[in-house]
């Protein structure tokens, strides 16, 4: 075990965890909502530090992160937990694993060893993703620090659930973000995945005020979260709160965990949300899970030529020219190198 961070103790050996803001009061023996931060003698601690259970050499469109590194790979690794309860969850055998089962699985896998091997696989960045990068806390800032002095950018794909003095604090060593804005109901965030929708838009807030570069993503379930009202809402806060400069990518939704009775989201819902979020003024609005050429490719908000061209995560032409549009010179925001 590793002792934890952005924890105080309490009366009668209880503690309270900020790491998320959800500030679990654990009492002794007990763990955490996310199932991996443990009070043991009054003392809070990490039960995943070190354990790698999964690791995987991605495009860094996967993540999806559209302008940040376009083209490039990303070590990408997780641990089990999370702190939120999706009941659509696409990775729930790993996210959910500390609820069904005691012990904690995992390959061990130092940040030092994270770091070598993500240079030579040739990466430009280390992701935390596939479950909830904010329960592994102290591993993710231990290898993300050693990886900036490596010259590694960092990555978080998460739910945007970290209190603010944790983000500020990994903040220098993050470079770039996706957020999962699941919805724009606070009845859909509590009845789907357990949390608030004030947290998350908190959290938004803070990483657009701390400079890491954002991305946002809404999957888009049949009925529950793609109502007209709502994504024009969702689509205004994102132009208004982040800046219209910020990508937004709309996905399909397919049965999962315990909404396997789920339809499929049509291509219908995501042209139609696509619509949506152009009209509100966002510049740059992306569909994903089912196949859209134009969906997937970057175009000048001025001109309209396309400038990268995608494929299944996969580059075939990027004609940005130091992120400018290589015909008619209007700047592009995003990471480009």
């Amino acid at each position: 075990m590793h002792e934890a961070k952005f924890w105080k103790a309490k009366d009668n050996r209880f503690v309270q965890c900020y790491l998320c803001r959800f500030n679990c009061l654990i009492a002794e023996e007990g763990r955490g909502r996310c199932g991996v931060r443990a009070n043991e003698g009054g003392i809070l601690y990490s039960l995943v530090y070190g354990r790698a259970v999964a690791t995987n050499v991605d495009p860094i469109e996967k993540k999806p992160l559209f302008h940040f590194l376009p083209g490039s790979k990303s070590y990408s690794i997780a641990t089990v937990g999370c702190n939120f309860r999706c009941l659509h969850c696409q990775n729930a055998n790993i996210s959910q694993w500390p609820h069904e089962h005691d012990q904690i699985p995992g390959e061990l896998l130092s940040p030092e060893q994270i770091v070598k091997e993500a240079l030579a696989a040739g990466c430009q960045s280390i992701s935390y993703t596939y479950t909830e990068p904010t329960i592994y806390y102290e591993y993710a800032y231990d290898t993300a620090k050693l990886a900036h002095e490596a010259g590694l950018k960092n990555v978080f794909v998460t739910n945007g659930y970290t209190n603010t003095e944790p983000l500020e604090a990994i903040a220098p060593f993050l470079d770039a973000a996706n957020v999962d804005l699941k919805g724009f109901s606070d009845s859909f965030y509590r009845k789907c995945t357990g949390a608030a929708l004030g947290g998350v838009l908190l959290t938004l807030r803070d990483y657009r005020r701390l400079g890491i570069w954002l991305e946002v993503t809404t999957l888009l379930i049949a009925g529950h979260n793609d109502g007209d009202a709502e994504l024009e809402q969702l689509a205004e806060f994102i132009v208004t709160e982040l800046g219209s400069e910020t990508p937004w990518h709309v996905t399909a939704c397919f049965p999962a965990y315990k909404m396997m009775d789920l339809p499929p989201t049509p291509m219908a819902t995501l042209l139609r949300a696509r619509q949506i979020g152009k009209q509100a003024g966002l510049k740059h609005v992306y569909t994903g899970n089912l196949f859209d050429a134009d969906g997937e490719s970057t175009f000048c908000s001025k001109c309209e030529e396309k400038l990268i061209h995608r494929h299944d995560f996969e580059l075939s032409e990027n004609s940005l020219s130091e992120g400018c549009c290589s015909a008619c010179g209007q700047a592009v925001s995003g990471v480009w190198v």
